[in-house]
């Protein structure tokens, strides 16, 4: 099914009512936010079979993919619109008045509140998740804000389905017109005039770099700059330690074999850099690695852009004259099917070489050998900003390098300890964030109700008569949250 990209006067009418709405919606109080999340998790729930039929179709998922990620993404609207209601996410600070002070201590009191329209840009990894009515889309709602997204062009009709789900909730729930729209649009126009609308006021985004560079590039240059929250590249490096390694390099291979080749490697933290030192243990590891990822058969990518981006990069990183290709799958590959692959590299070599630090988005790693812990910490050093890092490591590997953890916790959102880094929990200890270029604001997380916090801002009322206050700032609480007076916490 063919849609047509939405006009710059189509957007600007959807605008106008977003922005119309926003002065309603963000009086709504957090349980009728929480009401309308709820709805359209129900809906979704009510698309049934027909909505994996569609996201299979347009995204070569399998059924079973699908329908976890379905049940990931109504837990995200419903999760986050307990979080909503609960309001810890206002960041409530009381600071009573004393008046008989010299001078008079004013009494201030701080909430977050809404910013406005959010625009989100549907992803091509994840046709739910991360789109329509994803995680961008429930924070952005719960904090206030009226949402207009723009589908993915990969999956433009699994995304109307769920639009259309969203909007029957927003009509049940008696939302105001406008409270949600749904663009489409191939060509970057449309993205483009979505982010200079004077009336959007922040962007969520997952995809690559350069798509969400653009949109922050854009954001910036306006008359009135606005937050854009993308999640970017990462290439989510793990270190092999020496202690680990010898206790159990083939374990270690065997798992990382089923991180790297997960979802054909379509995860934002797929493991594409693994460092060790270059010795016999090693050696056990690619060994055992390259046996897993031999018998790994080539497999469909999303789309064929994705596909296409994958035998580029892959080929790139392969043609590098210090790269030497360890493994490659066996079996012939189709069009859209990607080949999972492992290379290596002297440690001297990534360091000199900026392309072997880019994102491979695929099932693809590449193994850097170091000669020894110090050359390792070279390479922790000139890590770009990560959404995960991940340390194989006994107690005693962690005590024995301290500064190669430090240099790595300064990389990246979310570090791991003798784990993989696919697999994000939706939970709110949950950072999915990372520094530049992982994402554009490295103090946020995309996943968990912490998100929620990306669309909002803080105003602080001061000396204002109590019954003038908002409801979550009246001294008897009446909606029983807790709240920061005067430095502790109190319901």
């Amino acid at each position: 099914m063919e849609y047509n990209d939405h006009t710059a006067e189509e957007i600007n009418t959807v605008m106008e009512e977003a922005w119309k709405a926003f002065h309603i919606y963000r009086k709504c109080s957090l349980k009728q936010r929480a009401g309308f999340m709820r709805a359209i998790a129900k809906e979704i729930e009510n698309l049934g079979d027909e909505l994996l039929k569609v996201a299979g179709e347009e995204t070569h998922l399998p059924e079973a993919r699908l329908r976890n990620e379905r049940t990931r993404t109504i837990y995200q609207l419903t999760s986050y619109a307990d979080a909503c209601e609960k309001g810890d996410w206002l960041e409530i600070r009381i600071d009573t008045g004393v008046a008989d002070r010299t001078p008079p201590k004013p009494d201030i009191r701080k909430m977050l509140v809404p910013l406005g329209p959010v625009v989100v840009f549907g992803a091509a990894n994840f046709p739910f998740a991360y789109s329509t009515a994803g995680g961008d889309t429930a924070c952005a709602l719960a904090a206030g804000c009226p949402v207009i997204v723009k589908a993915h062009p990969a999956h433009a009709h699994t995304s109307e389905l769920v639009a259309n789900a969203i909007l029957k909730a927003a009509a049940n729930s008696n939302m105001p017109a406008g409270i949600f729209a749904h663009i489409h649009g191939a060509s970057f126009e449309v993205g483009k005039t979505l982010v200079e609308h004077p009336h959007s006021k922040a962007v969520g985004f997952t995809g690559s770099f350069s798509g969400g560079k653009q949109l922050f590039d854009w954001a910036n240059q306006r008359k009135v700059p606005i937050p854009v929250f993308a999640e970017m590249s990462s290439i989510n490096p793990v270190f092999l330690l020496p202690e680990k390694m010898k206790e159990s390099a083939r374990e270690v291979a065997k798992i990382y074999a089923g991180s790297i080749t997960l979802g054909v490697g379509q995860f934002c933290t797929n493991p594409g850099l693994i460092i060790g030192m270059d010795n016999d243990d090693l050696e056990q590891f690619i060994q055992t690695l390259s046996e897993e990822i031999k018998m790994t058969a080539p497999a469909d990518m999303l789309n064929p852009g994705i596909f296409k981006n994958y035998v580029e990069k892959r080929a790139n990183a392969l043609s590098q004259e210090e790269v030497e290709t360890v493994v490659v799958a066996e079996g012939e590959p189709q069009f859209n099917q990607a080949t999972p692959t492992i290379a290596s590299a002297t440690a001297a070599a990534f360091i000199n070489n900026p392309l072997l630090h880019q994102e491979v988005f695929g099932p693809y790693s590449i193994i850097i050998k170091c000669k020894d812990s110090t050359e390792m910490l070279e390479v922790a050093k000139h890590l770009e900003g990560q959404l995960t890092a991940t340390f194989m490591a006994t107690p005693g590997d962690i005590r024995a390098n301290e500064e190669l953890s430090e240099a790595v916790k300064n990389t990246c959102g979310r570090f791991i300890l003798n784990s993989v880094p696919t697999g994000v929990e939706v939970c709110l200890a949950m950072q999915h964030g990372g520094p530049f270029p992982a994402t554009t604001d490295s103090r946020f997380s995309s996943v968990g109700p912490d998100g929620i916090k990306r669309f909002a801002r803080p105003v602080a009322f001061q000396n204002w008569d109590d019954e003038l206050l908002p409801d979550e700032l009246k001294t008897k609480n009446p909606l029983g949250i807790w709240r920061m007076v005067n430095g502790e916490m109190s319901r």
